[in-house]
């Protein structure tokens, strides 16, 4: 079953190549979305793909880099668009 979820991610998350560890792993567990730094120091991503493939890109957006310290992040589940071809740094 397809899954989407928009996902902030507070902490020191921007300068730690977060962003592009996000690409990465998404690139290997074939999930498609973006991740953006915001003026406030978060990281906000979509995420879309197989169900079981999105939490285990949650579960990545809580760890983070070895550089990064995620102190919280939110997570709210949205209706499956199928808007994206690849995942993208924005």
């Amino acid at each position: 079953m397809k899954k989407r979820v928009h996902v902030l991610v507070k902490g020191r998350v921007q300068g730690v190549f977060y962003r592009q560890s996000c690409k990465a792993k998404a690139r290997i567990l074939d999930i498609v979305g973006f991740a953006k730094n915001l003026p406030d120091g978060t990281v906000e991503t979509v995420f879309e793909g197989e169900e079981e493939k999105v939490e285990e890109m949650i579960a990545f957006a809580k760890k983070g880099t070895p550089f990064a310290k995620v102190e919280d992040v939110t997570v709210k589940e949205e209706e499956f668009k199928n808007e994206f071809n690849s995942f993208e740094i924005r």
